[in-house]
Protein backbone atom coordinates (compact mmCIF):
# COMPACT_ATOMS: atom_id res chain seq x y z
CA UNK A 1 0.00 0.00 0.00
CA UNK A 2 1.16 3.31 -0.56
CA UNK A 3 -0.42 6.18 2.36
CA UNK A 4 -0.76 9.53 0.94
CA UNK A 5 -0.96 12.84 3.81
CA UNK A 6 -3.50 15.53 3.40
CA UNK A 7 -3.67 18.85 5.46
CA UNK A 8 -6.34 20.95 4.63
CA UNK A 9 -6.10 24.68 6.14
CA UNK A 10 -9.55 25.77 6.48
CA UNK A 11 -10.54 28.93 4.66
CA UNK A 12 -11.87 32.33 6.53
CA UNK A 13 -15.23 31.53 6.00
CA UNK A 14 -16.23 29.91 9.06
CA UNK A 15 -19.88 29.49 8.05
CA UNK A 16 -19.00 28.06 4.76
CA UNK A 17 -17.19 25.91 6.49
CA UNK A 18 -19.37 24.71 8.94
CA UNK A 19 -22.18 24.20 6.53
CA UNK A 20 -19.64 22.10 4.28
CA UNK A 21 -18.89 20.17 7.10
CA UNK A 22 -21.88 17.28 7.28
CA UNK A 23 -21.25 16.86 3.00
CA UNK A 24 -17.51 16.44 3.74
CA UNK A 25 -17.80 14.00 6.64
CA UNK A 26 -20.21 12.03 4.32
CA UNK A 27 -17.49 12.00 1.75
CA UNK A 28 -14.93 10.98 4.38
CA UNK A 29 -17.53 8.08 5.47
CA UNK A 30 -17.58 6.82 2.30
CA UNK A 31 -13.95 6.72 1.13
CA UNK A 32 -13.69 4.66 4.62
CA UNK A 33 -16.03 2.69 3.68
CA UNK A 34 -13.91 1.95 0.62
CA UNK A 35 -10.85 1.30 3.12
CA UNK A 36 -8.87 4.06 1.62
CA UNK A 37 -9.27 6.15 4.50
CA UNK A 38 -6.72 5.47 7.50
CA UNK A 39 -7.54 8.57 9.44
CA UNK A 40 -8.97 11.54 9.56
CA UNK A 41 -9.72 14.50 11.84
CA UNK A 42 -8.50 18.59 12.56
CA UNK A 43 -5.69 19.77 15.19
CA UNK A 44 -6.96 20.82 18.04
CA UNK A 45 -6.39 24.17 16.99
CA UNK A 46 -9.16 24.08 14.51
CA UNK A 47 -7.07 25.57 11.93
CA UNK A 48 -6.44 22.86 9.84
CA UNK A 49 -7.47 18.87 9.54
CA UNK A 50 -4.56 15.72 8.77
CA UNK A 51 -6.24 13.42 6.44
CA UNK A 52 -4.40 10.02 5.50
CA UNK A 53 -5.09 8.11 2.92
CA UNK A 54 -4.11 4.14 1.37
CA UNK A 55 -4.07 3.29 -2.09
CA UNK A 56 -2.41 0.64 -3.71
CA UNK A 57 1.15 0.30 -4.58
CA UNK A 58 0.24 1.29 -8.18
CA UNK A 59 -1.10 4.85 -7.13
CA UNK A 60 0.51 7.77 -7.54
CA UNK A 61 0.12 11.75 -6.17
CA UNK A 62 -2.42 12.31 -8.69
CA UNK A 63 -4.70 9.30 -8.13
CA UNK A 64 -4.48 10.38 -4.85
CA UNK A 65 -5.71 14.06 -5.60
CA UNK A 66 -7.93 13.28 -7.92
CA UNK A 67 -9.77 11.02 -5.43
CA UNK A 68 -9.93 14.26 -2.89
CA UNK A 69 -10.69 16.82 -5.09
CA UNK A 70 -14.00 15.04 -4.78
CA UNK A 71 -14.46 16.01 -1.60
CA UNK A 72 -17.34 18.63 -1.36
CA UNK A 73 -14.43 21.23 0.84
CA UNK A 74 -13.20 21.39 -3.05
CA UNK A 75 -16.23 22.32 -4.51
CA UNK A 76 -17.40 24.66 -1.65
CA UNK A 77 -14.56 26.66 -1.76
CA UNK A 78 -14.24 25.88 2.24
CA UNK A 79 -10.29 25.90 1.69
CA UNK A 80 -7.73 28.49 2.15
CA UNK A 81 -5.65 25.58 0.86
CA UNK A 82 -4.77 21.85 0.67
CA UNK A 83 -0.94 20.20 0.66
CA UNK A 84 -0.38 16.62 0.13
CA UNK A 85 2.47 14.39 0.05
CA UNK A 86 3.47 10.70 -0.22
CA UNK A 87 4.15 9.62 3.29
CA UNK A 88 6.13 6.62 4.64
CA UNK A 89 4.76 5.43 7.39
CA UNK A 90 8.11 3.74 8.72
CA UNK A 91 6.96 3.49 12.57
CA UNK A 92 3.59 2.53 12.08
CA UNK A 93 0.59 0.76 12.95
CA UNK A 94 -0.61 0.65 9.16
CA UNK A 95 1.55 -1.50 7.48
CA UNK A 96 3.79 -3.46 9.66
CA UNK A 97 5.00 -5.60 6.75
CA UNK A 98 6.78 -1.98 5.76
CA UNK A 99 8.31 -1.31 9.21
CA UNK A 100 11.84 -1.14 8.98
Amino acid sequence: MKYFAFTYTYGDDTQLVEATRPAHREFIASQLALGRIVGSGPYVDGSQALIIIQLPDSASLADATEIMDKDPYIDAGALQARDVHEWNPVSNIFAPEQAG
